[in-house]
């Protein structure tokens, strides 16, 4: 396998190798709301032939109800609300019949708003609250409506941390917003990977996407740092690497949104990197390989992840919009807003390694 390409986020070029699945867009079929159900019962104290009042049901949920379909991009009912198994599984049987019959959305990204919603999200939530236990703060910080660029620290040997970030604004948000990350070419060469990562909204890290995304009021994350932060030695755990040349900043003041830092703690301990195989990357094709207490000397068993605890903090936003259009070209300008976020999240990071308690606790 030939080395991974990365293409770097400061590149305003397009992307000309970079192959998208066709696009397919088709009308999702609603039911009509279900009419109401009138029960006749007698007023109380009354003989029966006597007076009688009609007394209207309350009207089901066509969400999620029996016999009726959820659109794309339907947020799941809250776990422990009141629906039946009988709903749950005409849920998914609706489900199922949708994606057979092709009647779902996808977007010229290739994202699947339904399947990310209802299959990915759930897949992924288990290891988000029971075994990372991840606690948010800040999400109000994040904008209801209208583009954002979420910038994060990056770490971990293996990128969980920004499948974490994707859930924690999802579930959290009083919006239900969806996160469009930025990845690696490395994310897109992978098979199976590939095109789960599309399905989830993700996209290359380059310039010209990042931007339509945020033209259109898409939530986009960003991790700066790349493979030289997920691939750090332990001992260099929550210091940040270099956030490259401001080519996200140009982005945001390009599409005048909001820059959100984000401050993720826990992450940097679920694979303790003490090496780094450098020949066997290169054979492979890898940035690195990791060598961690326990990989690769348990096997497969090594390879998961330690059940530390997470906090992930949103911060204040920097705005944009107050900038002329030149000042996207400005270099001293990009610098400066750069340097501002790099300090913000590190500064976070460290007020948040004070208040931790414990790794695991």
């Amino acid at each position: 396998m030939a080395d991974a390409k990365v293409i770097p986020f400061d590149d305003d070029r397009s992307r000309a190798g970079a192959q998208r699945p066709p696009r397919r867009r088709s009308a999702v079929r609603r039911k009509n709301d279900p009419a109401a159900v009138r029960e006749v019962t007698a007023m109380p104290g009354q003989q029966d032939g006597g007076p009688q009042v009609e007394r209207a049901e309350p009207e089901p949920s066509p969400q999620g109800a029996p016999g009726t379909e959820a659109g794309p991009g339907a947020r799941p009912e809250p776990r422990g609300g009141g629906g039946g198994l009988e709903r749950r599984v005409a849920g998914g049987l609706a489900f199922l019949r949708r994606r057979l019959t092709g009647d779902y959305e996808v977007d010229d990204f290739g994202y699947d708003e339904e399947l990310t919603d209802q299959v990915l999200m759930s897949l992924v939530r288990p290891l988000y609250e029971k075994y990372f236990r991840v606690e948010v703060k800040g999400i109000e910080n994040i904008p209801a409506e209208g583009g954002a660029l979420i910038v994060s620290n990056h770490s971990g040997t293996l990128p969980l941390d920004g499948l974490m970030m994707q859930v924690a604004v999802h579930d959290n948000h009083p919006a239900g917003r969806h996160l469009r990350l930025l990845a690696a070419d490395l994310v897109f060469m992978l098979p199976v990977v590939n095109e789960l990562a599309r399905k989830a909204g993700h996209t290359l890290a380059c310039a010209e996407d990042a931007e339509r995304l945020l033209e259109r009021g898409e939530l986009v994350g960003v991790m700066p740092e790349g493979f030289k932060g997920i691939g750090k030695p332990f001992s260099d755990r929550y210091k940040l690497q270099r956030f490259g040349r401001g080519g996200f900043v140009s982005t945001a003041l390009r599409a005048g949104t909001p820059i959100v830092p984000c401050s993720i703690v826990g992450a940097e301990e679920i694979y303790p990197m003490i090496g780094n195989a450098k020949t066997l990357a290169r054979v492979l094709g890898f940035p690195y390989f990791p060598i961690t207490p326990t990989f690769p000397w348990l096997g497969p068993l090594g390879a998961l992840p330690l059940p530390t605890k997470w906090t992930i903090q949103f911060g204040e936003p920097i705005p944009t919009d107050g900038y002329p259009p030149e000042a996207a070209e400005d270099p001293m300008l990009m610098f400066n807003l750069t340097d501002q976020v790099r300090e913000q999240i590190q500064h976070t990071l460290y007020k948040l390694l004070v208040q931790r308690r414990s790794v695991f606790f």
